[in-house]
C-alpha cells in the first residue's frame, strides 16, 4: 500500500446492485470519514448516489460519526442474518468508530487503536527471531563486511535493467494469470494495465477502479530487483489485490453486499487482503518450482551479470533461500511502531532501532519511519507480517491439495482476522 492518501478512485462501468439500508449507511459512514482523512477509502465503486449525496452535505463532526458507528453497529446485530455479514460488518464497523474516535480526540492507546482496527492483538518480535535471520542472511550472502551494505550490493546486483523492465513484466503477469486462471478461475471480463510513474514513495500499487479493472502503477525512480519484483507482481495482480477486488466486485457485491463496494484503509479487510498478496505468490510460484522460474527471469532480464560466475542457477538458489529471513527481518518495523508510538521513544532512536535490528542503511531506516510516523498509516504496518502468518498457518492447517480451496474463499467470502482464528482454535477444515 502507499504511503500517501489519495482522492478515491470512483470507477467502473457495472451496474451496482441497490444496497440495502444496512450498506448504504456503511458506505455514508466511510465516506463520511473520508472527508476528515482523506485516503482512508482507497477506493470507491459503489452507487454514484452515495458518494454524490456526502460530497453535497456539510461536514459531518468526528464524534457524530463516532456515534453512528456505534449505532450502525447495533442495527447489524438486529437486521442482519447472514452470520458471515455480519461478523465482518460489526468487525469494520469496530475499525471505523475507533478511527472517527481519534478525530474527535478520544485517547485510545496506540496497541488498542490497532487491536481494534484489524481484529487482532499487536505482538512485537523478538530480538532473538531477528538475529536469527540476521544469522541466516550473513551466511548466505556473499562477501564479509557490515551486512546492511552487503544486502545493498546484493540487491543491486540484481537489478533489472530499465530496457527489460517490461518483457518481465509482461513474462511474469502472464505467467501468473495463467496460474491463477487454472487455481481459481478469473471472473469474466476482469482486466488490468499497467503504467509506469515517477516521484512515488512505493515501488508498485494496485489502484482498483471497479468495473473488474485495475491500473498497477510501477515507480520507475526505484531500481527494479529481483526476486523481490516477481513477489510484487504476485502481490498487485495475480492472485492478490487485483483478483481479489475483482472476484469480490463480481460475486459479493453483485450478490447485494455492496458494502464491500468501498475499500478501506486501517479496517480488518486491509489484514486479509495483505495476507492474501503476500502467500498467494506460493501458488503461482510454488516453491519447489521458484528456483526454475527464477532462473528464467535471470536470464530474460540480463542478471545478475555481475555474479554471473557463479551461474545464475545458483544465485536463483541462493535468493530463493534469503526470502524467508529477510522476509522477517522486515518484521522489525513492526517493533519500530510500538516503539514510537506505544513506547514513546524519540524518533532518532527508532531510526537506530531499524538499522540495528532491521539491518536497514540510515536512509532507508528514516524512509521507512516516514510510513510508521503517517497519520493515516501509522497502524498499517502490521497487516503485512500479521497478515500473512495468519494466513499462512490457516492455509498449512489442511493437507496441500485443499490449499487452492481453502484460498479460494478469501476471494469469495466476508472473512475476517476473528473468523480466521476461530477457525484455526477449532481445527476446521472446510
Amino acid at each position: 500500500m502507499t504511503a500517501e492518501p489519495r482522492v478515491p478512485a470512483v470507477g467502473g462501468t457495472r451496474t451496482v446492485p441497490t444496497p440495502d439500508p444496512i450498506a448504504s449507511d456503511y458506505l455514508l459512514l466511510a465516506l463520511r470519514l473520508d472527508q476528515h482523512l482523506p485516503g482512508l477509502i482507497d477506493a470507491y465503486f459503489g452507487p454514484a448516489t452515495i458518494k454524490a449525496t456526502v460530497d453535497m452535505e456539510a461536514l459531518r463532526a468526528p464524534a457524530s460519526l463516532r456515534d453512528d458507528a456505534a449505532s450502525l453497529a447495533e442495527r447489524v446485530t438486529r437486521e442482519v442474518p447472514e452470520p458471515e455479514r455480519r461478523t465482518w460488518l460489526t468487525a469494520q464497523l469496530v475499525a471505523l468508530e475507533a478511527q472517527a474516535a481519534v478525530l474527535a480526540g478520544e485517547p485510545i492507546p496506540y496497541e488498542q487503536q490497532v487491536a481494534r482496527a484489524f481484529d487482532f492483538v499487536p505482538r512485537r518480535v523478538t530480538e532473538a527471531v531477528l538475529d536469527d535471520a540476521a544469522r541466516s542472511v550473513n551466511e548466505l550472502l556473499p562477501g564479509d563486511g557490515d551486512l546492511s551494505a552487503r544486502i545493498a550490493a546484493w540487491d543491486a546486483s540484481l537489478e533489472v535493467p530499465p530496457d527489460r523492465r517490461q518483457a518481465v513484466m509482461d513474462m511474469l503477469l502472464d505467467r501468473f494469470r495463467i496460474r491463477a486462471a487454472e487455481l481459481f478461475g478469473l471472473p469474466s471480463g476482469e482486466r488490468l494495465s499497467v503504467n509506469y510513474v515517477r516521484n512515488q514513495p512505493w515501488s508498485a500499487y494496485n489502484w482498483y477502479d471497479g468495473g473488474l479493472q485495475s491500473r498497477v502503477d510501477v515507480n520507475t525512480d526505484l531500481p527494479t530487483h529481483l526476486p523481490g519484483f516477481a513477489q510484487t507482481v504476485a502481490h498487485e495482480a495475480y492472485p492478490g489485490h487485483h483478483l481479489e477486488h475483482a472476484w469480490k466486485e463480481a460475486d459479493l457485491v453483485e450478490r447485494g453486499r455492496v458494502e464491500c463496494s468501498a475499500l478501506t484503509i486501517n479496517t480488518p479487510e486491509c489484514l486479509i487482503s495483505e495476507g492474501l498478496a503476500d502467500v498467494g505468490f506460493d501458488f503461482v510460484s510454488p516453491p519447489h518450482e521458484r528456483i526454475d522460474l527464477l532462473t528464467e527471469v535471470f536470464e530474460l532480464a540480463g542478471v545478475p551479470e555481475g555474479l554471473d560466475r557463479f551461474g545464475r542457477r545458483d544465485i536463483a538458489e541462493r535468493a530463493v533461500a534469503l526470502l524467508g529471513p529477510r522476509e522477517t527481518l522486515r518484521t522489525s518495523r513492526v517493533n519500530a511502531a510500538l516503539l514510537l508510538h506505544a513506547d514513546g521513544v524519540a524518533r532518532d532512536e527508532a531510526v537506530a532501532y531499524l538499522e540495528r535490528a532491521g539491518r536497514y542503511p540510515r536512509n532507508v531506516a528514516e524512509k521507512r519511519l516516514e510510513f510508521l510516523e503517517h497519520p493515516l498509516w501509522r497502524t498499517y504496518i502490521f497487516v503485512y507480517s500479521e497478515g500473512t502468518a495468519l494466513l499462512r498457518e490457516w492455509l498449512e492447517a489442511v493437507p496441500e491439495a485443499d490449499r487452492p480451496g481453502r484460498f479460494a474463499r478469501l476471494l469469495h467470502e466476508q472473512l475476517t482476522p476473528g473468523t480466521i482464528r476461530e477457525e484455526l482454535e477449532s481445527r476446521v477444515r472446510v
